[in-house]
């Protein structure tokens, strides 16, 4: 046994941990307060290396007090930083029957799936930076998900990783996302969850960061395909208390908004799930122009309503308007308004609101400004 004192680092990343490796060592003196990067606890436990405090305890990365909590701070401090991506992650004893799913014909695809989606996330501006994760489950206890510090924009099947359903990496050359954990729980409370897609889409979040849920029954498609929209309670990103925020709402919803932070959304592949995402983020955009039409909008009348439910049933998609007396027996937390909170304005068909003015009145005032502008082109 060798040890190697990392005491006069503050900060240590995954390369500091590799060249002790090189050195020799095999385990690690850590100072209290000492900040272990997110690459850094992977390359700990993929080379099966022991931490130790001064007096020679054993400490555990996982638990490190500073592990969790920091994630965004790691995060931050290594973003554009090429070295810090470049993080080689060696799995310290490989099973091989899991690497061998990894490198199967179905892990090959789903792969590139996984690159596929992620290029149409950032295309539509769902996410900026490194931001968003995306992941598959191909086995009992195997996921495939995106590495991090990563832009969608780049990423190659040779990228992803392979974790189990507590997080542990098992393959794959690049850090796995700290974010894993939120999917994992949807995973271990939805069963016929198999893919599940978190991103930042613009209008969407901004109903996220206003405690605001879209309504549902307006649009057909939408109602259908995600309809009942949840809104889960601010956690810091990357802890296992954030991935915890989802569970009382994953089973009656495919897409909940994450508070204060984004979008999250599950189903049978990469893309159905990214497909929820489009349909949310459109849906609180038209949502948004039709508020600056100077009218409400028209809810689809409630016998219509219960049509479009029929056909969410058939088609095997869940939604929390099924069984309100199941969630209540189930103790999941209720809000007011949580499910379909209406922002102010909207109306029932054929209603106006008495703030808002009506036809005749909008058209008086356009007609109005174009007299006006006629008349400064006429005088020049």
């Amino acid at each position: 046994m060798k040890i190697v004192d990392l005491s006069m680092k503050k900060r240590i990343s995954g390369r500091d941990i590799r060249d002790a490796r090189e050195a020799g060592a095999t385990d690690l003196i850590l100072p209290d307060g000492s900040q272990l990067t997110p690459s850094a606890r992977e390359t700990i436990r993929s080379l099966g290396m022991t931490l130790r405090t001064r007096e020679g305890k054993r400490k555990d990365a996982a638990s490190d007090a500073d592990g969790e909590k920091n994630n965004l701070e790691q995060a931050a401090l290594a973003y554009g930083r090429p070295e810090a991506v470049a993080a080689k992650v060696v799995p310290k004893s490989p099973d091989r029957k899991m690497d061998r799913l990894f490198r199967s014909p179905e892990a090959k695809a789903l792969k590139e799936e996984i690159c596929a989606v992620g290029w149409k996330l950032w295309m539509r501006s769902y996410v900026d930076g490194n931001g968003g994760n995306i992941s598959c489950r191909i086995g009992e206890n195997a996921v495939i998900c995106t590495p991090t510090l990563l832009s969608k924009a780049d990423l190659k099947p040779e990228d992803l990783c392979l974790v189990d359903l507590e997080g542990n990496q098992i393959a794959g050359g690049l850090p796995r996302t700290s974010e894993v954990f939120l999917h994992n729980e949807i995973y271990k409370n939805v069963p016929q969850a198999r893919a599940v897609v978190h991103c930042h889409p613009p209008h969407a979040t901004a109903y996220a960061i206003t405690g605001r849920v879209p309504p549902s029954a307006v649009i057909p498609e939408f109602d259908v395909f995600v309809g009942s929209v949840a809104l889960s309670p601010y956690e810091t990103p990357g802890t296992k208390k954030f991935a915890e925020t989802v569970i009382p709402f994953v089973r009656d919803h495919n897409t909940i908004l994450l508070g204060n932070h984004g979008i999250v959304c599950w189903a049978d592949t990469p893309t159905h799930a990214e497909w929820y995402a489009e349909n949310l983020e459109t849906y609180c955009w038209t949502l948004l122009i039709s508020s600056q039409l100077g009218v409400p909008y028209a809810r689809i009348p409630p016998a219509k309503e219960q049509d479009l439910l029929a056909i969410k049933k058939r088609l095997g998609l869940p939604d929390a308007r099924f069984s309100v007396r199941e969630r209540v027996s189930q103790n999941v937390p209720e809000r007011p308004g949580a499910i379909a909170l209406t922002p102010s304005g909207a109306a029932e068909p054929g209603q106006l609101s008495a703030e808002m003015p009506g036809h005749a009145e909008i058209e008086a005032i356009v007609r109005t400004a174009v007299e006006a502008v006629m008349a400064a082109i006429r005088r020049k």
